[in-house]
């Protein structure tokens, strides 16, 4: 296990920034804007909220939506540069939160210096300073039908060396660890040259790698990553939750608890790439449902900026497809009125902060239907009991302190239709 002992306790606010702060899609604000800076704005929301670190989309120079990078030691002069960066984790740090990085080192955009030289590299028949794939025509490949995105040779010891040095350099500069986009496309082979490299140097760096489909602790295993991105357990949840098909969830809670074994995966119920989960769950009375599976099972939660607010948003399949799930927020944090969703979020997370052992804890089945789920999360000695109503009859609720459960259930010996209760046994 390389994981540093900090991430026991982390829970991420999972931020967009270049939508965040309006800088895409739209017109693009000028350099002299520094709008990186209006997310130190939301930093005191994320401390109130109760997560302990903030997890940012792309923040490197780019194209369009940030993962079409055209200089990963640049930040994206729509969103400011250098000073902005460092004002930015300064302040994070100040406040006790860590700041994880998004890099896309599978592929780059094709106006990138990367890219740019290739082509010249080609013409000049110096084959070594291609850092691309190419295809049989001579092409350079592209990532999943997207032309604009071209795809690195990872089995070139200049672009290993390459990613370590933009590793390094952030990390050098504040940064606490990375996510790294699309990994699932990279050998792991390449992951298992970088890492090590990188972690001599910043030994409490923390790595969570995008992996959709597949063996998660395989690709842990081959490529040395922390954590993986829980898609999965993702999917089980809104799904089992708006089919009113728990078998599923408990399923899914099965493999996970398998993952467990060997890493703590990264957890969510939305992000930049998602419908938002108020979208994805119509039954407004079963949407905390999800938010509790987050806060009490195995694993490293992650709320997605806007998702403890009760933000709608239905992500598309077509060009722009991503845009209303990534809507510019609010310059100054959010509204003071009280929010539900928001007080929420609060109550879980304050009750996964005062429970770290949640983080490598595993689930078993106590009694399970289509509508409700009884579940324990234990780790050694410790336990909760977790209860999850979405009929239309009370659910027996188990023994012990009720140490958090929905508004309906508070004053009831039961837990309340379409409710839910967290217990200390």
């Amino acid at each position: 296990m390389t994981e540093p002992d900090w991430v026991r306790h982390a829970i991420w606010w999972h931020v967009y920034p270049l939508g965040a702060v309006g800088a895409y899609p739209g017109d693009a604000p000028g350099p002299d804007e520094h709008r990186l800076r209006r997310l130190v704005g939301w930093l005191d929301h994320v401390v109130t909220l109760g997560a302990s670190g903030v997890l940012l989309g792309p923040v490197f120079a780019s194209s369009t939506h940030g993962y079409d990078t055209v200089d990963h030691l640049r930040i994206d002069p729509r969103l400011g540069d250098d000073g902005d960066f460092d004002a930015l984790v300064a302040e994070a740090h100040g406040r006790g939160l860590k700041v994880l990085l998004d890099g896309v080192f599978n592929h780059v955009g094709r106006d990138s210096a990367i890219a740019r030289r290739s082509v010249d590299a080609i013409e000049g028949r110096s084959d070594d300073e291609v850092w691309l794939q190419r295809r049989e025509d001579g092409g350079f490949v592209g990532f999943e039908g997207h032309d604009a995105l071209v795809t690195l040779d990872h089995a070139h010891p200049s672009v290993v060396q390459y990613v370590v040095r933009v590793m390094n350099h952030w990390l050098d500069r504040g940064a606490d660890g990375w996510r790294l986009d699309a990994a699932y496309a990279v050998p792991t082979t390449f992951w298992a040259q970088v890492l090590p490299r990188v972690r001599a140097e910043h030994p409490d760096a923390w790595f969570v790698a995008e992996v959709i489909h597949g063996d998660y602790p395989a690709f842990v295993q081959g490529s040395t990553v922390d954590s993986v991105t829980q898609y999965e357990l993702w999917k089980a949840i809104w799904s089992s939750i708006s089919d009113a098909n728990l078998w599923e969830l408990a399923w899914s809670l099965t493999r996970h608890d398998e993952f467990l074994e060997s890493f703590a995966p990264q957890t969510f119920v939305g992000n930049h790439d998602t419908t938002r989960i108020a979208s994805t769950i119509e039954d407004p009375r079963h949407r905390a449902h999800a938010v509790v599976v987050l806060c009490t099972v195995g694993g490293t939660p992650t709320v997605y900026a806007g998702d403890e607010l009760g933000l709608l948003g239905v992500k598309e399949e077509r060009e722009g497809g991503d845009d209303a799930v990534r809507r510019e927020l609010a310059v100054d944090g959010p509204s003071q009125d009280d929010n539900p969703v928001l007080r929420l979020h609060q109550d879980l997370i304050g009750l996964r902060r005062r429970h770290p052992w949640l983080h490598r804890a595993r689930t078993s089945q106590v009694a399970l239907t289509n509508t409700t789920f009884v579940y324990e999360v234990r780790d050694g000695d410790d336990a909760l009991l977790v209860a999850l109503n979405l009929g239309d009859e009370p659910l027996a609720r188990p023994g012990g302190e009720v140490l958090a459960c929905d508004d309906a259930s508070r004053e009831r010996a039961d837990v309340a239709p379409h409710g839910w209760a967290v217990v200390a046994p």
